[in-house]
């Protein structure tokens, strides 16, 4: 029987709990500050820990939300060194440059402050800044040497969960693909999830990033390596943004739908170093990376073929999605509620809508095979022509 997908009462005397078959090592930060204003916690955190120059990683974009907590940080007397600023899907072709005017500067922590591109770049800036190793060997599950310095996350937006995965991605422009690195070492040691930090993100950040976070939830619930623990916190996360998804991208001000989707974002990152996505990422990978896709919208726009061509493989997993996110209670209302939330959220829902040509989904589709790790933990095997169909169904 499939990992994650046994049914109660089926153990035979003296084995396991089925839910303890196999070991599930769960990471998350040593520190955790949820709720508004928790972003103004962290200077206490840095002199807590004799920290006094930070490095702060962002977004042109982030200024006048980050401005109470510069102000924050100089009221305790934590120097700031500002990186230079992150743009949305960084590449790694940028990354190496960006490092060097880095390592030429005094910090002795670093801290993302934005959306997920910020933070995956001011994850591997911990790692690397002070490291030998090169972006390259530092690549695939467990490679990275070590980290020295000491990180903190403060995410900007609802989506990535990156405050809370061991995960950090780049695009690779010569493959044309985005790669990853993925190590506990990437795990921040403190993550202020603050909502207030969100009010003024646009709509169409919010709606993508949102996506991304309800993916997320959905991929590790509906997966082959799920687990009763991260089940747990992934319904919660596809209630939480199931019903506020929308509230938040209608009215960035809305500080409930502020809070359940900064709070459901988290909860999608607890969920991605212990049992990570499957289809729907590796699916997505080649719209961003060959066609400059942004991630969420790309996630957003294939999940409901994914959920489709899934369902015979496990439709009571579908079912439970179905119920979190109000939808009802059978497996195929999953599929038609994400649907209906993308095209509300106002991201375009058919591969023509972003330029696409048709005569590139074969060459897609064979991209999209490559992304093994994501792939072997899909509910249902996929094949080329598998992929295709799916480009296809969204076209």
């Amino acid at each position: 029987m499939k990992p994650g997908f046994q049914q109660a009462g089926t153990e035979s005397a003296g084995s396991p709990h089925p839910a303890l078959a196999r070991t599930l090592v769960l990471r998350q930060p040593e520190v955790v500050a949820l709720g508004e204003g928790s972003a103004l916690e962290c200077p206490a955190y840095l002199r807590s820990r004799s920290l006094r120059r930070l490095l702060l990683v962002s977004s042109a974009s982030a200024g006048a939300a980050l401005a109470p907590l510069r102000q924050a940080l100089a009221s305790e007397g934590i120097d700031v060194v500002d990186a230079p600023p992150v743009g949305p899907e960084p590449a790694a072709e940028d990354f190496a440059p960006w490092l060097e005017r880095v390592r030429g500067e005094d910090f002795d922590s670093v801290a993302g402050a934005g959306g997920g591109s910020v933070l995956d770049v001011a994850k591997l800036a911990a790692a690397l800044a002070r490291s030998p190793q090169p972006l390259q060997e530092a690549y695939g599950i467990g490679r990275l040497a070590g980290r020295a310095l000491p990180l903190l996350c403060l995410p900007t937006t609802a989506g990535t969960g990156a405050e809370a995965s061991p995960n950090a991605i780049l695009l690779d422009r010569a493959c044309a693909m985005k790669r990853a690195v993925i190590s506990p070492h990437l795990v921040p040691d403190a993550a202020f999830v603050d909502p207030l930090l969100g009010r003024t993100v646009p709509p169409p950040v919010t709606a993508a990033s949102g996506l991304d976070a309800l993916t997320h939830c959905i991929e590790v619930y509906v997966n082959l390596q799920a687990h009763p623990l991260v089940d747990i916190v992934a319904l919660e996360g596809i209630r939480l943004i199931g019903r506020h998804l929308l509230r938040a991208v209608r009215d960035g001000h809305d500080r409930e739908a502020r809070s359940a989707m900064a709070l459901g974002s988290y909860y999608g990152g607890l969920g991605l170093g212990p049992v990570n996505t499957a289809a729907v990422h590796a699916l997505a990978y080649p719209l961003g990376g060959r066609f400059g896709v942004p991630h969420g919208a790309a996630n957003g726009l294939l999940l409901p073929h994914v959920l489709r061509f899934n369902l015979p493989a496990a439709p009571g997993r579908h079912a439970r999605v179905a119920e979190m996110l109000g939808a009802g209670h059978t497996a195929e209302a999953a599929a038609d509620f994400v649907e209906v939330l993308v095209r509300d959220c106002g991201i375009p829902r058919r591969l023509s809508d972003w330029g696409i040509p048709r005569a590139e989904l074969p060459a897609m589709a064979a991209s999209a095979l490559e992304v093994v790790r994501l792939l072997r933990n899909n509910v249902r095997p996929m094949t080329a022509a598998d992929a295709l169909q799916i480009y296809e169904d969204a076209y």
